[in-house]
């Protein structure tokens, strides 16, 4: 699905929801501060959505939000904050947020937010991990924005590593995700099909940008 930026000084809170967010399919960038969160933003680009605490320790979350619209006036932000009246609701929607949210709130409440925010910016449905965009709900993926020509086994591969990058998957596991549980080969094609994968990914497994051998455990998705 989309890249988030989630901006939240709290460490309960902040690890809660990105590892909430992260089960649900979603990628997820964690800044604790707000010049951290700018920064993100400077070096890695346009994420599809911010979410942002009001109450950071460097900088009023509002402040975050102007430099962000500065940046990129179409970019969707989510508000979480703590005062919710309803001038503190008004002023923040004032000052550019797409949705405010109050603090405490429903996890669930907040990835439905998130989901209706993609769903108006059209990024709903699609992971990108910079040149490689993977759309999840028709199962295709885009290299420099060509279709990829991936076999069925190839992408149900591809789509397994990457919804959670940075896990390292066994090839037993790798086997009984896509080929089944019942599936009777031996692990090694496992091996074949990743070779098979990085030759279309243009990927050199010794720099990898996408898929990552562990030696001695397996292989996991890096992205770019």
């Amino acid at each position: 699905m989309a890249r988030i930026l989630l901006v939240e000084d709290d460490p309960q809170v902040g690890g809660l929801v990105k590892r909430f967010l992260e089960k649900e399919g979603l990628g997820v960038v964690w800044a604790r501060t707000g010049r951290e969160a700018l920064q993100q933003v400077w070096d890695t680009g346009r994420p599809d959505l911010v979410v942002l605490d009001r109450g950071l320790p460097d900088m009023e979350g509002l402040e975050v939000l102007k430099s962000l619209r500065d940046l990129d006036p179409l970019l969707p932000v989510l508000l979480l904050t703590g005062k919710a009246d309803e001038d503190s609701r008004v002023e923040g929607l004032l000052e550019g947020a797409d949705d405010y949210l109050g603090k405490p709130f429903s996890l669930k409440e907040l990835l439905a937010r998130i989901k209706a925010l993609l769903r108006r910016s059209g990024k709903e449905g699609r992971r990108s991990f910079g040149p490689l965009e993977l759309d999840l709900e028709a199962r295709k993926a885009y290299l420099d924005g060509q279709p990829l020509k991936l076999s069925a086994t190839e992408t149900k591969l591809l789509f397994v590593l990457a919804q959670t990058p940075g896990r390292v998957y066994t090839r037993e596991e790798l086997v009984e995700r896509v080929w089944g549980p019942e599936f009777g080969g031996s692990e090694r094609v496992v091996d074949a099909y990743i070779r098979l994968l990085r030759k279309k990914l243009k990927d050199d497994p010794y720099a990898p940008r996408f898929i990552e051998t562990v030696v001695g455990m397996g292989y996991r998705f890096v992205g770019e």
